[in-house]
């Protein structure tokens, strides 16, 4: 062809070196190369429209195919490009049909994304009929650049709606199982205990297959994001002169729909969705950041700090004292139409059967500090009297000499301490800080049977054998016993669920085989809330049962046993309004040990009544042990 024959270019016009400024990336050019293909004389490139000679345009695809043939390229890529090529000739309406379809893919994906609500209730089809300002704002920015600052500033704008996407799906995620969004400065450690969550119940397989899955799908999607961004702003500089109409126009929209409100379904036509995602995610970092050192003080302030200790919970000697968490054991339990009926009967069943035994109990409610998980916030609010409602929080509290409710036993010399933990499978140096004599993890309890999804063993077989390693025991020099006891049986996926067997026939938990086979799948649940909610019910029927007769069995006149909730079930068993309340009951013999918090005004029995007092669960601590006669003495300077 004459076009490889020259021995030297002609001399540019201006209007050449323009387009030679604006040839494609290699990221853009099979796309503007389909574009060339694919128009029809009505347009040229740049918006020049058709006053190019045919031999000029003949000279500049002859100059692009001299600079190819000094370029290395892969064998393979060239080949490829070459086949496309082939194709596209030989089938131009489909390729045309196949270039617009990419380009309407791409475009969708990039509103898409820039419209993406971060909650599972707004994932409506109203919510992805408006008009992004960050689409139109972008639009504009591409328009204005030169090729390669466009080829950049479009794959990072792709790059970060890929990462904004990735913090909406996060925040929805969040949401529906733990009630709030996703913290990006606190909560990537989540995502490890998600992962064991995932193994402990439906196993490693299927936990290392969602984490490499996890991480493809988000490598793909930025890669995606980003080339779908690229694609538009080569269609735009091809189209600029129509494009920049376009965005006029889709601005004017945008602010006459802002100015007027315009709505749609309930929804603003005009839509910022993303801006306002960041400014979210912003405030989020900003408040932690600052929330760390105004914690750190608060911590430090402690009434209880320098009290004596003979003056640290006087009512309470000689009694052995058990506090039990029942996981996820929450207000819902007690209310939600599908749950209610099942748990307030076993509630006055064990309210009744306590009563023939001798016992009486009071119950109220707290304000959890975590909502759906991360039980150990819960926890620890409650024996600290510090509102722990994230990991920085508890890193803080756990690394200074704050007194919690447990601690304070040990210090008054008048208790042995011990916590009963079936969920921890590995190091908990947080037992120091709690004050805990001694503790007894999964591997310490005796049990060989199976596991039920993530709990490592029924409730039933913990109190057992916690009764048979501490409660039953005679304890040396005259002290009494103070426990905290963790049940795990009503941890979700609430699939399979033990069920009661007799006491004597416990042994070393392998009774529960047959149990554990014959229960559900925790799959068949995952993705039917209202099952999930009928077996979350059971779930903490079967806890409280559990908790119930062994106290009625093993319970001495000496004993005083306060039992709650940690938090609420995920927002899916919940309700994405729920509160965080969760029940708080004590139980003794003694009607003294109920005297002291009469002031309380809780209800008597079991279940507290739907208007029984509520206090936020920092409270607690310091009711509790101004209620058994502790003296405040707070520490000095």
């Amino acid at each position: 062809m004459p076009v490889f024959t020259r021995l030297r270019r002609p001399t540019r016009t201006t209007e050449e070196n323009r387009q030679e400024e604006e040839r494609p990336h290699p990221a853009e050019e099979t796309a503007e190369a389909e574009e060339t293909e694919g128009t029809e004389g009505t347009e040229s490139t740049e918006g020049t429209e058709g006053t190019e000679s045919a031999e000029g345009t003949g000279g500049q695809r002859g100059e692009a195919a001299s600079r190819k043939l000094t370029r290395p390229a892969p064998r393979a890529l060239h080949a490829l490009r070459s086949r496309c090529a082939r194709l596209r000739a030989r089938h131009p309406r489909a390729a045309r049909a196949a270039r617009w379809t990419l380009h309407g893919l791409a475009a969708a994906l990039i509103v898409g994304a820039l419209l993406l609500p971060n909650t599972a209730g707004a994932l409506r089809p109203s919510r992805f009929t408006r008009i992004p300002a960050e689409a139109i704002v972008g639009a504009v920015l591409l328009l204005a650049l030169p090729r390669r600052p466009r080829i950049v500033a479009a794959s990072l704008y792709g790059v970060g709606i890929a990462v904004l996407t990735v913090l909406n799906l996060l925040d929805i995620g969040f949401n529906e199982y733990l009630g709030r969004g996703f913290n990006v400065v606190l909560d990537w450690g989540l995502l490890d205990d998600a992962e064991h969550y995932v193994e402990d119940s439906m196993g490693g397989a299927t936990a290392t297959a969602a984490a490499v899955g996890a991480v493809v799908l988000v490598l793909l999607l930025v890669v995606v994001m980003a080339l779908a961004a690229v694609r538009l702003s080569g269609l735009l500089a091809r189209h600029r002169t129509r494009a920049t109409r376009g965005a006029l126009i889709a601005g004017t929209v945008w602010i006459t729909c802002t100015a007027l409100g315009l709505q749609v379904s309930g929804v603003p036509v005009a839509s910022d969705r993303a801006a306002a995602a960041l400014k979210v995610q912003g405030k989020r970092v900003r408040d932690t950041l600052r929330d760390e050192a105004a914690f750190e003080k608060v911590a430090r302030s402690d009434p209880f700090a320098d009290t004596p200790s003979d003056q640290l919970l006087p009512g309470l000697r000689g009694k052995d004292v058990v506090i039990a968490f029942i996981e996820s054991y929450g207000r819902t339990a007690l209310e939600d139409p599908v749950t209610a009926p099942g748990v307030t009967g076993t509630l006055d069943a064990g309210t009744e059967s306590l009563a023939k035994a001798g016992f009486e109990a009071r119950s109220g409610w707290l304000t959890s500090s975590t909502f759906g998980g991360s039980s150990w916030l819960g926890h620890s609010t409650v024996l600290s009297g510090l509102w722990i409602d994230n990991q920085q929080r508890y890193r803080t509290a756990a690394a200074s000499d704050r007194l919690t409710l447990t601690s304070a036993f040990g210090r008054s010399g008048a208790w042995d301490t011990v916590g009963i933990v079936p969920g921890v499978q590995k190091g908990w140096p947080e037992a120091k800080w709690f004050g805990l004599d001694k503790v007894y993890n999964a591997f310490r309890l005796g049990y060989q049977g199976p596991k039920f999804s993530w709990s490592t063993m029924p409730d039933q077989y913990t109190l057992e054998a916690f009764q048979r390693l501490e409660h039953g025991r005679e304890r040396e020099e005259g002290k009494n016993l103070m426990a905290e006891v963790i049940l795990t049986s009503s941890h979700q996926p609430w699939a399979p669920l033990p069920e009661m067997v007799g006491w004597d026939e416990l042994g070393d938990g392998s009774v529960f085989g047959p149990i554990q086979k014959a229960g559900k799948d925790p799959g068949s649940l995952m993705t039917d809330a209202t099952r999930s909610r009928r077996e979350y019910g059971r779930s903490v029927e079967y806890s409280v049962t559990a908790l119930t007769q062994w106290l009625e069995r093993y319970g001495t006149d000496d004993t005083v046993l306060v039992f709650l909730g940690d938090h609420q079930p995920i927002a899916r068993v919940s309700g994405p309004r729920a509160s965080r309340d969760v029940p708080v009951t004590i139980v003794a013999k003694d009607p003294k040990a109920l005297d002291d918090i009469a002031d309380w005004n809780w209800t008597e029995g079991l279940r507290p009544d739907q208007d029984a007092p509520v206090w936020r669960m920092d409270a607690f601590r310091d009711r509790f042990l101004e209620a058994y006669g502790s003296v405040p003495h707070p520490a000095k300077g």
